[in-house]
């Protein structure tokens, strides 16, 4: 995780082979995925429009976290079949810092600690790399200041290390914050309710929400439960087991789900 981390730092590089265009598709095809030679993605297929919002639930050990990687391109994963594309082109064979640069933004359920590394410094790095130099660095810290105060934040985060000695719920907020920096285009959001109180969860989902049309954002939201689901208005639901996707809807699958369990989805599939 550390290694997808340096990766958004590096400096721009050019994407030849894939184009960013107004309107994109992120789309998944037939993916099989392996971790130390196990496989956790048993055949996936998934397609995101920029704009659209689509959820991803599961009971643990399903593979969810699996799949954001090998998305983002974790390079401890082996895509042994299928495809990730973006409009059409393939993305396999670039590192995280391209793919990051085509738009796609993952925020992680489990946000590392980086000493010496500085939380703003990272946000601009992370920028700079995406769009280029901050050219009027006052109203770059305008906006992070503004954004860490909707998230209710704590005065003072912001010139700590990357996540140095943040809570769970703080480094999740952190993560969020960084998406409205960013400003991508797909981002997929790893469990962003763990570690929340109720109150976190719904500023979360708000800011989340609030970005995403921003931006015509495509989201994939990842999470085990429907709390954060109370404040969020997903079009498609996608139930994950073993590795494949198992049930698909819209969002009167999350009563049936809040009913019965993952078990009726499990024993149906």
């Amino acid at each position: 995780m550390k290694r997808m981390v340096r990766d958004c730092l590096r400096s721009t590089t050019s994407i030849d082979d894939v184009d960013l265009v107004d309107s994109m598709i992120l789309e998944i095809k037939n993916l099989h995925v392996c971790a130390e030679d196990k496989e956790i993605i048993k055949g996936i297929d998934l397609k995101i429009a920029d704009g659209e919002f689509h959820v991803l639930m599961g009971p643990n050990g399903s593979g969810k976290t699996t799949l954001g990687k090998a998305i983002m391109g974790y390079p401890k994963l082996k895509v042994t079949q299928g495809d990730i594309l973006v409009d059409g082109k393939s993305i396999l064979e670039l590192k995280t810092d391209e793919r990051a640069k085509l738009g796609i933004f993952l925020q992680f359920q489990n946000p590392v600690e980086i000493d010496g590394i500085g939380f703003v410094n990272f946000i601009n790095a992370s920028h700079g790399a995406i769009n280029g130099p901050t050219k009027d660095v006052k109203k770059f810290l305008s906006e992070i200041k503004e954004r860490s105060q909707r998230l209710h934040m704590k005065d003072g985060i912001q010139k700590r290390s990357l996540n140095q000695g943040f809570s769970g719920g703080e480094k999740k907020k952190a993560e969020i914050l960084q998406m409205g920096m960013l400003r991508p285009k797909f981002a997929i959001l790893d469990e962003p309710d763990s570690g929340l109180d109720i109150d976190a969860i719904k500023v979360v989902a708000e800011n989340v929400n609030e970005i995403a049309k921003e931006n015509g954002t495509g989201l994939l939201v990842i999470t085990h439960y429907s709390r954060i689901l109370n404040y969020m208005k997903p079009q498609f639901v996608h139930i994950m087991s073993s590795g494949k996707i198992i049930a698909e809807g819209d969002s009167s699958i999350i009563k049936t789900l809040e009913e019965k369990g993952y078990e009726a989805f499990v024993n149906e599939g």
